[in-house]
């Protein structure tokens, strides 16, 4: 076990069964370190599925972090909610179930973690002795107490307490909504020390008494089981799961340089002449003399300058007048270009898409085989237009090439930073190396060029 990270779960006291469970791994390969805390909700057995189906997901999703990570990140959580929602459909046992869940990265390299949650489950980041709450609970009891309205006893005895808004399972296509999955990132110094939790521990113990063991001179395992004591001794009332992370890289200290001391200036000295100088006096004798009269514009500097000012004008029209033409032309060829009713039905799906890119108001769309007919055919690429998008296909979609045209897919932005596509089928497209050079992430899509399919699943 590696000293820097450790998780922990345990019943409680009331409970018969785990519905949590959780993640505490470094990626192999890498300076990241994987933490995640899954409360399961929703029956007996229905919490434990769906809190396993979201750790499957991270883990599959989260195996080779890179690019926009927030991004990554949005795009795991709602993966995981249609997992759940997809296995719900299918077992009527499990047709409550649901799971909350806080998922954290930190990148020891540059020191940053960064971070994504859905319901109760809670990160906090313990810094220089002091310890704070980065999460938000995503419920009624939650906001009172972020607000003021509720002081933190008060909020660990409410009655609501357990009563959530927010949770992967309860709505499809979460990516669609905004604000659904809290996203952020912060500063991992050396020293500091983040710790993921479920409400088993939060509704136990209150931020002095977590404060108070994670102060313990001790390594993290031992921080971690005391944790857990503490909780089963203040009752136990439900699952407690604990994940704790550690930046252990060296402290820099700089050590104090004297400022170097300038130079001092040497002084001009100022050197009065017996005789000042007069204001109207000139001293270049070889300066032209100065008339009091005024200077007559010669008539051939008239003509001159009526010469200049017509050749303006008459550059101005020309160029108004090539304006003008480009304009009508331009305006003509578009007018002849616009799609009769059955070139809009041939592109009708890829029109649809392109509309609802553009209209999408988050960075993660999914689409459903039975809103978009395969195969999407274009004769121009799709244009992704935002910073950040996640595009997966739910079902069989094919994204085809028409006939004649020998382009990309995609159309990339210049501004885009990451784009993850998921579970498409590329149908003779020859020109995909502009995917390469963008960086675009793919995950289980099909390349058909020659009647061979090949699988890019990274």
């Amino acid at each position: 076990m590696d000293r820097n990270y450790f998780g922990i779960t345990d019943t409680g006291k009331v409970r018969s069964n785990n519905e949590d469970t959780f993640i505490a791994q470094r990626i192999v390969g890498t300076d990241f370190i994987l933490a995640c805390v899954i409360d399961g909700v929703g029956g007996y057995t229905g919490g434990e599925v769906a809190a396993a189906i979201a750790r499957k997901t991270v883990i599959r999703l989260m195996d080779n972090p890179a690019g926009d990570i927030s991004l990554l990140m949005q795009a795991t959580f709602a993966e995981a909610n249609e997992q759940i929602i997809e296995a719900k459909k299918h077992n009527k046992e499990y047709e409550d179930m649901a799971c909350v869940m806080t998922l954290a990265l930190a990148d020891l390299k540059n020191n940053q973690f960064y971070y994504a949650h859905v319901g109760d489950t809670r990160l906090y980041l313990l810094r220089d002795n002091s310890l704070i709450k980065i999460s938000k609970d995503q419920s009624f009891v939650g906001f009172m107490e972020d607000s003021g309205r509720l002081t933190e006893e008060q909020a660990m005895q409410h009655p609501k307490r357990n009563e959530i808004n927010k949770a992967l399972g309860f709505a499809g296509n979460i990516g669609l909504q905004k604000d659904y999955v809290e996203t952020g990132q912060s500063p991992f110094l050396p020293g500091d020390l983040i710790l993921l939790c479920s409400d088993g521990l939060s509704d136990m113990v209150n931020k002095q008494g977590v404060t108070d063991a994670l102060l313990q001179n001790n390594e993290l395992e031992q921080k971690g089981i005391q944790l857990i004591n503490v909780a089963n001794a203040n009752g136990g009332r439900d699952n407690i799961t604990v994940v704790l992370v550690r930046n252990d890289n060296e402290v820099f200290i700089h050590e104090a340089t004297k400022p170097i001391s300038k130079p001092k200036k040497k002084k001009i000295p100022v050197v009065i002449t017996e005789t000042p100088l007069k204001v109207n006096e000139v001293t270049n004798t070889n300066s032209p003399e100065i008339s009091d009269k005024p200077v007559r514009q010669s008539k051939t500097a008239k003509l001159s300058g009526y010469l200049i000012n017509f050749v303006i004008i008459l550059l101005l029209l020309v160029i108004a007048v090539m304006v003008w033409k480009r304009f009508f032309n331009n305006s003509t060829e578009i007018k002849h270009q616009l799609p009769d009713e059955v070139v809009f039905n041939k592109y009708a799906q890829a029109l649809k898409l392109q509309d609802t890119l553009d209209k999408l108001k988050g960075n993660i769309l999914i689409l459903d085989d039975s809103v978009f007919t395969s195969p999407i055919l274009i004769a121009e690429p799709i244009r992704i237009n935002r910073d950040s998008l996640y595009l997966k296909a739910t079902g069989n979609i094919t994204i085809k090439s028409d006939t004649g045209y020998q382009g990309q897919p995609f159309l990339i932005a210049p501004a885009n930073k990451s784009t993850l596509l998921e579970n498409f089928t590329l149908e003779n497209f020859y020109d995909l190396k502009s995917l390469e050079r963008k960086g675009v992430l793919l995950k289980n899509v099909q390349f058909i060029t020659t009647g061979q399919p090949s699988i890019a699943n990274p």
